[in-house]
């Protein structure tokens, strides 16, 4: 077979000017001749692979700023987040998004994976396997930008409803336009049916995904599109190749705490960070909320082990929030991937809207025995609405930081008996400014991330998802 050569990037720096238009303007740090199945299979390998959730970390009632972060400040972003300012037309104070420009930029390095390894030397079955692994990611980062900078899935609306630009081939002049939500969805399942009948159950190493992520994230498509049956089957496959939880009840009893770093939670299905590898180590960007501190209550090790309601650099104390503390080498907690018990936990909410209660029940009390110290066996409530609030109650006790608490809020929202007015009285402590109520409405603008401003300048036929202006 004739080879093709191309130039791949050593290093893929974050960029600020990634757009459906551009998305491969990219600097060169270095550059190395893929000739090979085997090179292009160790392409998919991405340490550090990150995530940045700034534009919208505060759009949420789990997590909180300093007051001093907030009075006296000039408006930005995570300003006008935190007061659920719907006045001020967010594009104006969105220069870039590290978080737009990275996916992009990913989604470049998987299509040059799908589009050029069947023509590499080497063993067909290595290509095969390169190929649906990068499927497997591709689909990944577009489900990450439909759920971030569109409206939620809606069937009724979804096929005209405004979604994202769909990179699909390895193609330095394409200029795709917008794709509507339900193509998006569309495209993502493709990738994903097309990926799993060639994917391993235990790959070459933590950042080759796994057939047990590639389920998972079936199911989580399917749970957002409220194909209920079928995301219980998917998360069902998932678990069956992988449900380890990891007991962090006998973790809090060792005198020596052993480190477990993120190659070593047994949780992780693919491993992702929001920063980097020095992962919430930046403690005034992972304070939680007064309500997150009361639904963890007193005897639950996640909030023990790994919060701190007392140094006064991070957190207003007598507010009442806390701050997370570890060091970003001594215990890894997945946020922004998925892991093992987000599928358990999709899987009890199936269970739960199926009126299967004391199933649902279960599910939860097997995450709550290896993660709650004492009183960790939940009791089976009588109706479906109570058992769906303790599913939810769980996964925000459960699923950290991340994308999971602002997307969890996006979905529950279109249902009136899950939605959420998000009431914030602010502030709690300093006495010399006014205390005003914020208040964020289940169907906020708000919850759609607009463009940036460097997406917008790039690709002027890019149209916001709401009703904002371009700035320019």
């Amino acid at each position: 077979m004739k080879s093709r050569i191309i130039y791949i990037l050593l290093l893929l720096p974050v960029i600020l000017n990634v757009s459906c238009k551009k998305y491969l303007d990219l600097e060169p740090k270095g550059k190395v001749t893929i000739q090979k199945a085997e090179e292009f299979y160790k392409l998919i390998e991405l340490p550090s692979r990150s995530y940045p959730t700034n534009t919208f970390q505060y759009l949420v009632d789990d997590q909180y700023m300093k007051e001093s972060n907030v009075i006296g400040v000039p408006t930005n972003i995570n300003t006008i987040n935190f007061k659920f300012d719907e006045k001020i037309n967010r594009p104006q104070f969105l220069t870039a998004s590290s978080l737009y420009n990275q996916a992009y930029v990913y989604i470049n390095r998987w299509n040059i994976i799908i589009s050029l390894v069947d023509d590499s030397e080497g063993d067909q079955q290595l290509k095969t396997l390169a190929k649906a692994e990068a499927r497997l990611n591709r689909a990944f980062e577009h489900f990450l930008l439909v759920n971030t900078y569109a409206k939620h899935y809606d069937a009724a609306t979804a096929a005209t409803d405004g979604g994202i630009c769909i990179m699909d081939k390895y193609d330095l002049e394409a200029k795709p336009k917008k794709s509507s939500v339900a193509e998006v969805y569309a495209f993502v399942e493709k990738d994903l049916d097309e990926a799993i009948p060639f994917l391993q159950a235990n790959p070459a190493n933590p950042y080759h995904p796994s057939l047990a992520y590639a389920y998972a994230l079936r199911a989580k498509v399917h749970l957002f599109k409220k194909e209920f049956e079928k995301a219980a089957a998917a998360a069902k496959q998932s678990l069956a190749l992988n449900s380890k939880i990891y007991d962090l009840v006998a973790y809090s009893k060792l005198a020596v705490k052993p480190l477990v770093t993120a190659d070593l939670n047994p949780e992780v299905l693919n491993l992702l960070f929001m920063t980097g590898y020095n992962e919430l180590s930046f403690g005034y960007n992972f304070v939680i909320s007064p309500e997150l501190r009361t639904l963890f209550g007193t005897t639950d090790a996640r909030f023990n082990l790994f919060f701190d309601t007392t140094n006064a650099s991070w957190i207003d104390v007598a507010a009442g929030s806390a701050w997370w503390t570890p060091k970003y080498n001594t215990f890894f907690y997945p946020t922004v991937g998925m892991k093992t018990t987000e599928v358990i936990l999709m899987l009890a909410e199936c269970e739960a809207r199926a009126g299967n209660r004391e199933e649902a029940v279960r599910l939860l009390n097997e995450i709550r025995v290896k993660k709650v110290l004492t009183g960790a066996t939940l009791a089976v409530p009588a109706t479906v609405k109570e058992t769906m609030n303790m599913v939810i109650a769980e996964r925000r006790r459960e699923l950290l930081f991340g994308f999971n608490r602002f997307w969890d809020l996006r979905r529950l929202n279109t249902e009136p008996d899950y939605s959420k007015t998000i009431v914030r009285v602010f502030p709690l402590v300093n006495k010399t400014v006014p205390q005003e109520t914020y208040t964020l409405k289940p169907n906020s603008f708000l919850y759609i991330i607009p463009f940036a401003q460097d997406v917008l300048k790039a690709n002027p036929s890019l149209t916001l998802n709401t009703d904002e202006t371009r700035p320019f």
